[in-house]
């Protein structure tokens, strides 16, 4: 049987897997997308103007990307 004519090569691993971050980051941000979009809806729905509500999120997502110890 002619089978190492019809063999492809095998691909190494730094040509073929994609990384943790290149297969998790879409989903991340859609999450992270979803997540705003309902905390928005629920402060407008609380009576917060849209303004407020956006300014609330921004400043809850960068109080939760500062380390702790520059917070106080």
């Amino acid at each position: 049987m002619p089978m190492s004519a019809a063999r492809q090569p095998v691909i190494s691993p730094q040509e073929h897997v994609v990384t943790v971050r290149e297969a998790l980051e879409p989903l991340f941000l859609a999450l992270e997308e979803e997540a705003e979009v309902k905390m928005i809806a629920a402060a407008v729905k609380a009576g917060w103007p849209l303004e407020e509500a956006v300014a609330a999120v921004d400043e809850l997502r960068r109080t939760e990307l500062l380390p702790i110890s520059r917070q106080h």
